[in-house]
């Protein structure tokens, strides 16, 4: 994910992107509805969200006796109007900083580390300078992003042109990423604030591989998607192209029209921070598992759902969101909260939510990302968010 506020609100720029025809919905075969209602309801947002010119969207909701049910809506691509795959693979953008953070959490209960531990315990001299100093920047702070630590964008995607120049191009290492992040002067001292970082999960990974001395996505691999059976999640690499099925990812600039995003190495960038892929269904599973309980002990689970405060412009969208380590906490329209962590990329764009027992989930992809004025990105933002609260709340049954 990248931009000013890299998870919910990508740089703003102009024109209406194309709204088109739904085709039938066919929920894979695998999913049982919870019930029509719920469809119906699903359906209903998965159609609003298409109709602000989303080319496609998939939504799936998980109730609590494991039922699943999917809507799509739109297109799959433009030029074959093709229907939407349910099971279709997408770039999960920054919903990956959740399963790092649940990994260092894993290694925190193991005694591995400690979340008061510095950086410069486990990266010594890797933080450092202009006001920049890792001895004051615990583990937990780069996980609730209240290090101050900013994060060099080096991708300033405001045009199909820019996308073009950048799409291919090889992402250099996370240390690298970091040695830049720490030649601009902190936005705050660690602690003393709230700002979304990708510098500081970059960090993170960088401590799984120096504690594990293995790599952070092989150790992803091997505590969270192999043990809950995530086939359709992984990590590209520097891979361009995405699996099949997929649907054709676009972005809307102010300028070009819908454009084609689809096959890049922009996610490989974030690393840590945004580069993994996955489907509606491994998402799910993911978090139901986490706030379930069955990949965190108690004593990790409580740490990770301790929440601070976040900035203006975060709560200008979400009001009373908090964050925890590596979770959004997000206000429910029918009472309570529940947790979150979306994602936002070129082509792609994730929402998801899932109550606090874990026993109720939801995520929706949608395959373009609105570039062009403030009011479209708000209203898809919006659109996305009414369908997860909807979900959440079990509107359809109401």
């Amino acid at each position: 994910m990248f931009g000013a506020v890299p998870i919910l609100v990508a740089a703003a720029l102009g024109t209406t992107a194309c709204q088109p025809d739904r085709p039938a919905v066919s929920p894979p075969s695998s999913t049982t509805p919870a019930s029509a209602a719920e469809l119906t309801a699903l359906q209903r947002d998965a159609d609003a969200i298409r109709d602000i010119g989303i080319t496609g969207v998939q939504a799936r909701l998980v109730a609590a006796d494991g039922s699943n049910t999917v809507a799509t809506s739109g297109v799959a691509d433009i030029a074959s109007r093709g229907p939407v795959s349910g099971d279709g693979y997408f770039r999960a953008a920054s919903v990956t900083k959740t399963f790092t953070a649940t990994v260092l959490l894993q290694l925190v209960g193991e005694g591995k580390l400690a979340l008061d531990d510095t950086v410069e315990k486990w990266l010594p001299g890797v933080v450092h300078g202009d006001g920049n100093d890792g001895t004051k920047i615990t583990v937990r702070q780069l996980l609730n992003h209240t290090s101050g630590l900013k994060y060099p964008n080096p991708y300033e995607l405001a045009s199909p042109e820019d996308y073009r120049r950048y799409a291919l191009d090889v992402p250099p290492p996370p240390e690298q990423v970091v040695a830049t992040a720490v030649q601009s002067r902190p936005t705050f001292a660690p602690g003393t604030g709230w700002s979304y970082s990708n510098t500081g999960y970059l960090l993170a990974g960088m401590i799984i591989d120096k504690v594990t001395g293995t790599p952070w996505y092989e150790e992803v691999g091997r505590r969270i998607i192999t043990p809950l059976g995530l086939n359709h999640t992984t990590y590209p690499g520097s891979a361009v192209t995405i699996p099949t099925p997929h649907a054709t990812g676009y972005t809307q600039w102010p300028t070009g029209g819908l454009v084609d995003t689809t096959d890049n190495r922009i996610s490989g960038f974030a690393a840590a921070a945004g580069a993994l892929i996955t489907t509606t269904a491994d998402l799910n599973t993911f978090f139901r598992a986490l706030l379930g309980g069955k990949l965190l002990q108690p004593e990790q689970l409580t740490e990770m759902k301790k929440t601070v405060d976040t900035d203006a412009e975060i709560r200008s969208i979400f009001p009373g969101a908090r964050y925890g380590l590596g979770l959004f906490s997000i206000e429910l329209s029918c009472g309570g909260r529940y947790w979150m962590h979306g994602g936002d990329i070129p082509g792609y764009k994730t929402r998801d939510g899932v109550t606090d027992d874990g026993t109720r989930s939801v995520v929706v992809s949608m395959s373009t990302l609105l570039q062009d004025t403030d009011d479209h990105q708000i209203a898809q933002e919006n659109a996305a968010m009414t369908l997860v609260d909807h979900a959440l709340c079990s509107t359809g049954n109401k």
